[in-house]
């Protein structure tokens, strides 16, 4: 039968997991106008308002005119989400369809958080099921939040999706795979293999080199929070087709390490000294560590429905990394930022989309971005709450032995 889409599909970049300037340790400068006009610099189409239950925040974001549960201010949509922390430590993400719904969620959670009028991202007493079926009942979306950190995180707390959701398991659709995991990371699991999986940036900060430094492409016939929902649950065509992210090593709880001097351990060695360092602090159980526990498969195996991986930093530093420079806001570093996103209208096109070859800047950057597109970049893997370093590299990496996953360019 022909099909009976009548709006072409379009590609829609998403940043779907921030915080708002009431969370704690974030930017000032963390409210709507700033993060339109820094998402339209990045090339994001659609950001996460974050916080949404918080009543202030919510109220700044109900004077935004409102359509199809999105909120518009110029070109930038805006769409209602939310951080929450369980009563076992755990973070969810949560994607919610209207205000109303959003405040039916601030009434369910306020008798059982003593900070929801104070923290944007609010400690509830409830577990992982009954907020489940509150978002369900709500008709938002939810999922847990950097699944693998060894901190506040699903699998630091729970072996799988049915021990922190129970009966709710079968209603998640999404897995945030946070900075120190990729997709072939994630899909060494099993359980995992049936949901889509969400780069987002989780930025306390409104500007480009944190903003969106991880980011989802999706597939939607026009932004609205149905088309969001149908391209997660890949619906009518409607789907993910990029994920976009820092490697994963970069991530600074990749590999298990001291949180107070930073050395690694491997995992036989953290048992053996009883996750107790030389110095006399604590070694953090890396997520490579994490994923190995929780693996059935020895390399990733990838679904039919599993889009690209593209591993990229933020447009500065890889410009700062080609001239060997140290710091982002020097006049050359920023000079050629400014050349290239005045070209190619933002950071993402730059990064991700454009013909650099002959955008008429210092070759070495040119060269730069072609090694991130390609894979050909080394990293030193961070842990223990330091991030890891890149560098340029004429190898491309093939991480922990397994397969890596195809990149955009090689479809």
């Amino acid at each position: 039968m022909p099909s009976s889409r009548l709006a072409p599909i379009m590609q829609v970049n998403a940043d779907l997991h921030i915080h708002s300037k009431y969370s704690m340790a974030t930017s000032p400068k963390m409210d709507l106008p700033t993060l339109a006009e820094e998402s339209r610099k990045k090339g994001i189409q659609l950001v996460a308002t974050g916080d949404c239950l918080h009543p202030a925040w919510l109220a700044e974001i109900k004077k935004l005119k409102e359509e199809n549960g999105v909120f518009k201010l110029n070109d930038t949509r805006f769409i209602l989400t939310t951080e929450v922390e369980d009563i076992n430590q755990v973070h969810h993400l949560l994607i919610i369809p209207s205000v109303s719904k959003a405040q039916e969620l601030y009434e369910f959670m306020k008798p059982r958080s003593k900070d929801i009028d104070s923290n944007g991202r609010p400690n509830v007493r409830f577990d992982g099921v009954e907020i489940a079926q509150a978002a369900h009942d709500a008709g938002a979306l939810i999922g847990p939040a950097h699944a693998f950190t060894p901190w506040t995180a699903m699998y630091a707390y729970h072996n799988s999706l049915k021990d922190c959701y129970g009966d709710m398991a079968d209603k998640i659709y999404f897995l945030e795979l946070g900075l120190s995991a990729d997709t072939s990371y994630a899909d060494r699991i099993s359980e995992l293999h049936c949901l889509t999986f969400l780069t987002n940036s989780d930025a306390h900060s409104p500007y480009v080199n944190k903003l969106a430094r991880e980011f989802t492409r999706f597939e939607m016939e026009d932004i609205s929070f149905d088309e969001l929902k149908m391209a997660i649950i890949r619906e009518k065509g409607r789907k993910p087709v990029l994920n976009v992210g820092i490697p994963p090593e970069e991530g600074k709880y990749n590999e298990s390490a001291c949180i107070r001097c930073y050395r690694h351990y491997t995992l036989r060695e953290s048992v053996i000294k009883s996750w107790t360092c030389s110095c006399g602090g604590t070694i953090k159980k890396g997520v490579k560590d994490r994923v190995n526990e929780l693996a059935a498969y020895n390399k990733p195996k990838h679904p039919a429905h599993r889009p690209p991986y593209l591993h990229l930093i933020p447009l500065s530093e890889i410009i700062a990394m080609a001239l060997g420079v140290t710091g982002t806001n020097t006049k050359g570093v920023q000079g050629i930022w400014n050349a290239l996103v005045g070209r190619y209208g933002s950071e993402v096109a730059v990064l991700v989309d454009a013909d650099i070859k002959n955008s008429g800047v210092d070759e070495r950057v040119i060269n730069a971005i072609i090694a991130f597109r390609e894979g050909k970049v080394k990293v030193h893997p961070g842990g223990g709450g330091q991030y890891g370093r890149v560098e340029l590299s004429a190898q491309p990496v093939n991480k922990n032995n397994c397969e890596p996953q195809k990149s955009l360019f090689d479809f």
